[in-house]
């Protein structure tokens, strides 16, 4: 199901390279333009008779189907030289009249320049981006054929996108000040390409703002006298508005003061002068920083995630109760996603939570024990064991008590009961929160509650309740951190309630605010949600569906959340062909062993999903008895966004097989969601209606 990992480049002569960068021979020149028309057709099918046609314009020899033919299978064997005989292509794919290449969204050079080149990010972050892009081009693109009519509309368009590169480099170059740095490539850019109008004025402004208004003026004058000699015209607007500008130093011409990095740096020294650096103080704020680095994404959470148990481990050390659990509940990060990025650290985070609610005071405040028990319910997500359930925490009421130990019967030894301690810790944190009438204290708790609302399946009516009241008192009290977190619960919600148009109002408001205070975060799950969208609406053929997946899922690199990443875009791509009722590809499966491969291998990896989709495939692919025995060791899904999904492929290996044990299990669980999309929870994936995997599983008797 995953695309095999050959890179292609583009920008330059046509190219291929293989997983450890090294030169892929492509053979001759008809194969290598069969390879770049296929790019060019960007993963569309490319009819047979259209390849014909482009690789010998005039008159096609007797035979030119048959050449392509050829063409293709050498492709295929250069591209894919471990594929086993007689299995299907999964690169160079065979689909109706012709051919398509399916590489992955950033194979190939010019996808992921135009990417890079588009993305939406701060101008610091631009231009080194846009540098590095600049550098993947290796002469004209297509340069092998600069005179066929089929690539002269893309080659024109990658051109014109290569000039806007440098010109957008030069902006974000002059919104951070460093305009002394954008004058050579500029003039370099307007010597090579004098008739745009946006490359002279991007020079001039640089050279004013370093102080060389002569120069300035005396570009502006060589860009007119160009622009009237050779092509009759006249400079624009924009041009004529900027030397008057400059004649009268316009004070919006100089560049912007950075306010905002000029108070942190002074605020930051004056800090580190008047906190000694050993100070508890320094913990407490410390812990601050990292609750606003992690709504920053990508490094900023792993970063965050990384120094949070470090400052917990320091406060630990200090021996002070109060000011460690302080430091633990000061972390209220809102949380969407129900398995955890770092199972192991989370765990930590829930023992330490744990075993300073056991020592705490019963003079400390309450807020600050609740903001323990918030901390427990939202760590204790899928996957992740609460530890704790000593005689200490017994005696003061801690999550109150489940016989003698608190644990589940055959649980370790200080491992209680997840789902029954989480949900104890978010009842506990809530009802603190409302008796004190805390609205920030409330939002962190019922975030727990909805962290521990996935002990059954078919709660996304409560759920809804949660994301409103969120909504509602995040609106009333000015938190916007909180107010996305109801708006994706909602989304998700809507999504499994089958109310698309509602689901779309809560995307839309959630995007406006994390725009409006840069959530970058925001942007991951509410892409995920238009490709479902897209895949839902039911116009998408399926090619397009899985095209809009992997393209939400090249927005989880980097984004810092492996426990989201992992295994979702396969997962998404089976789901997406089961509900439609296309084969199941087994593709994946070891014959030795019947295992997926590792991911180092560039096959399918189905991560923490692998053991509720593995019946299905075996059945797939053919093999009922090891189906039959997988089934009979699958084990209930975890309490989380997907647990209707898992439930229904298990259904689906069930139904396929015969198993009437498996169907009982599966039709028992699915049933209070009869009324739902199943996976459609998750905001990311559908499975289609419960009700209809029920009626395949229907009474086993």
């Amino acid at each position: 199901m995953s695309a095999v990992r050959v890179g292609f480049g583009v920008l330059g002569p046509v190219t291929a390279w293989d997983g450890a960068g090294g030169v892929i021979d492509v053979k001759g020149p008809r194969h290598r333009a069969v390879l770049a028309r296929l790019i060019v057709a960007r993963r569309r099918v490319v009819p047979v008779s259209h390849l014909v046609a482009d690789l010998w314009e005039d008159d096609p020899p007797e035979g030119a189907v048959g050449a392509v033919r050829t063409f293709v299978a050498a492709l295929r064997r250069a591209l894919e030289p471990d594929r086993p005989p007689r299995t299907a292509p999964r690169l160079l794919v065979t689909e109706g009249p012709g051919y398509a290449l399916r590489p992955a969204p950033d194979a190939v050079d010019a996808w992921r320049f135009e990417q890079a080149v588009t993305a939406a990010l701060p101008p610091e972050e631009v231009a080194e981006r846009l540098e590095e892009a600049l550098g993947w081009w290796r002469g004209p693109a297509y340069a092998d054929f600069a005179d066929q009519a089929w690539a002269r509309a893309e080659r024109s368009r990658l051109a014109e996108l290569r000039l806007r590169a440098v010109e957008r480099q030069a902006e974000a170059r002059l919104a951070t000040g460093l305009a002394a740095e954008a004058v050579p490539d500029l003039d370099a850019h307007v010597a090579e390409h004098p008739w745009r109008e946006d490359a002279w004025r991007l020079l001039a402004l640089a050279l004013y703002r370093t102080g060389r208004q002569g120069d300035a003026l005396a570009v502006l004058r060589r860009a007119r006298a160009l622009l009237v000699e050779h092509l009759g015209v006249d400079p624009g607007p924009r041009l004529r508005a900027l030397e008057a500008d400059i004649l009268r130093h316009a004070p919006h011409l100089d560049p912007a003061p950075d306010t905002a990095g000029s108070v942190w740096a002074q605020a930051a020294a004056a800090y580190d002068r008047s906190v000694p650096s050993g100070a508890r103080a320094r913990l407490e704020s410390t812990m601050s920083l990292m609750r606003d680095l992690a709504v920053t994404g990508g490094a900023g959470l792993v970063a965050a995630r990384r120094h949070r148990v470090a400052a917990i481990a320091a406060a630990e050390e200090l021996g002070d109760v109060e000011l460690t659990a302080r430091v633990i509940g000061s972390y209220d990060v809102p949380a969407i996603w129900t398995r955890s990025d770092d199972p192991a650290q989370a765990a930590q985070v829930v023992a330490a939570a744990g075993g300073a609610l056991a020592a705490f005071p019963p003079t400390a405040p309450e807020a600050t024990r609740a903001r323990l028990l918030a901390t427990i319910a939202l760590e204790s997500r899928s996957g992740v064991p609460v530890v704790g359930g000593g005689a200490a925490e017994r005696r003061t009421g801690v999550l109150g008590s489940r016989g003698d130990t608190g644990r589940s019967e055959g649980a370790p030894a200080g491992v209680t009961d997840r789902g029954t301690r989480g949900a104890e810790a978010a009842r506990q944190a809530e009802e603190i929160a409302r008796r004190l009438d805390d609205p920030a204290l409330l939002a962190f708790a019922l975030n727990g509650v909805f962290m521990q609302s996935f002990h059954r399946t078919g709660l996304a009516g409560r759920r809804d309740e949660i994301g409103a009241e969120l909504v509602a008192l995040s609106a009333r009290h000015g938190m916007d951190t909180y107010e996305v977190l109801g708006h994706l619960i909602r989304l998700q919600a809507r999504c499994a309630l089958g109310d698309f148009a509602g689901a779309d109002r809560h995307a839309a408001a959630a995007e406006g605010l994390a725009e409006r205070h840069e959530r970058p975060l925001v942007g991951v799950f509410t892409g995920w949600y238009r490709a479902l969208r897209l895949d839902a609406a039911g116009h998408a053929t399926p090619d397009e569906a899985e095209t809009a997946y992997r393209d939400a899922a090249a927005r989880l690199d980097g984004a810092g959340m492996p426990g989201l990443e992992r295994g979702l875009l396969p997962l998404a791509v089976l789901c997406m062909r089961v509900r439609r009722g296309l084969p199941v590809d087994a593709s994946w499966l070891d014959d030795r062993r019947r295992r997926p491969p590792h991911r180092t291998t560039g096959e399918t990896d189905w991560g923490p999903y692998e053991p509720w989709v593995r019946p299905l495939l075996l059945a797939a692919g053919g093999h009922p008895e090891e189906a039959a025995a997988a089934l009979r060791e699958v084990p209930d899904p975890p309490g989380d966004l997907l647990m209707e999904a898992m439930w229904c492929l298990v259904a689906r290996a069930a139904v396929a097989i015969g198993d009437r044990e498996a169907m009982r299990r599966a039709r028992d669980a699915l049933a209070p969601a009869a009324g739902e999309l199943a996976g459609a929870g998750s905001g990311l994936l559908s499975l289609g209606p419960v009700s209809d995997h029920l009626a395949a599983l229907q009474d086993p008797g």
